[in-house]
């Protein structure tokens, strides 16, 4: 599996919550409390998106947004006060009163002539695979309208407007399509390509990246991984560390305690046991290890997020 999707999988990127949102002007939402990663596709119109205090951005039709921010508006222009506020699945009047009805299933507004119609995809992430997956994002990332996205996003706007049996499937699949799609789109934008983009595109750090992902157990050495990359132990160090920012057992030892945290989390295995899965025989080397990378032994971690259901 290549890093990217490791990435997603693991932070649970296939469970996305997807609406639409049809509005005519004026008309401005204020997202409060959003989910740690969001998706905005504009199907039909324009709209305007700020996150936070930044400068506000113009959506064109077929425009696609990814929002790393709990807190944004999305308005038909800057200047639009919000006259709604979003929680959750809820959506309240400014000011205070009861939340309103949505007409459809997954449809906020009226298709009258006029309306802006958006797709919203927000995706409940959890555990320390989605801190290192949104380390890789900034607060907003817009990738222009592209054939390579357009007919993904007519699927996705044809299927979000129905309500049939196997539907949550089917859109969990098309959002995640999109997502990756509008990924490689910001990434192809950037110049230069942001640093983790860069080493999964090269040849030799990319395969070692694969293979740690692949084999996080394995016992890794700089000159197996050099072999394996077809790259000679010298060159492939150097180069694996200007790509990826550090060394390749140090990028190591951050993946084995990134899964570490998360199986403390989420299973009930043994501390002995996690530390085998990641590649430890023994406990204590384990526990030394991962208090240095996340600031807490083992079972710290494990009594902090149990007690705060994180």
């Amino acid at each position: 599996m290549d890093v990217l999707s490791d990435l997603l999988h693991r932070a649970h990127a296939g469970h996305a919550m997807v609406r639409q949102l049809i509005q005519r002007p004026p008309w401005s939402l204020a997202f409060a409390d959003a989910p740690p990663l969001t998706l905005v596709a504009t199907l039909g119109g324009h709209a305007s998106l700020r996150v936070g205090d930044a400068t506000p951005v113009r959506l064109a039709a077929g425009d696609l947004a990814l929002i790393s921010a709990a807190a944004y508006t999305i308005a038909d222009d800057p200047g639009t006060p919000p006259q709604w506020v979003i929680h959750g699945v809820r959506k309240y009047p400014v000011g205070g009163g009861e939340p309103v009805r949505n007409p459809a299933p997954r449809t906020y507004g009226d298709g009258k002539p006029g309306a802006t119609t958006m797709l919203r995809g927000a995706y409940e992430l959890h555990g320390a695979a989605a801190e290192r997956l949104l380390a890789m994002l900034p607060p907003l990332a817009v990738v222009p309208a592209g054939p390579r996205t357009r007919g993904a996003l007519d699927l996705l706007a044809v299927e979000v407007a129905c309500d049939e049996p196997g539907q949550d499937a089917v859109l969990s699949r098309l959002l995640d399509l999109v997502l990756v799609l509008a990924l490689r789109g910001w990434c192809a934008r950037m110049e230069p390509p942001p640093a983790w983009y860069r080493a999964l595109s090269d040849a030799g750090v990319g395969e070692a990246l694969r293979l740690l992902h692949t084999e996080p157990a394995h016992r890794w050495t700089v000159a197996e991984l050099a072999v394996r990359a077809g790259l000679s132990r010298a060159a492939f160090a150097a180069r694996f560390a200007r790509l990826v920012g550090e060394p390749p057992l140090t990028y190591l030892t951050g993946w084995r305690m990134t899964l570490a945290a998360d199986l403390l989390r989420d299973t009930e295995d043994t501390i002995a046991a996690v530390a085998r899965t990641v590649g430890y025989d023994d406990p204590f080397a384990f526990s030394v290890a991962f208090k240095r990378v996340r600031g807490a032994s083992p079972s710290d971690w494990r009594r902090g997020r149990v007690t705060s259901g994180s």
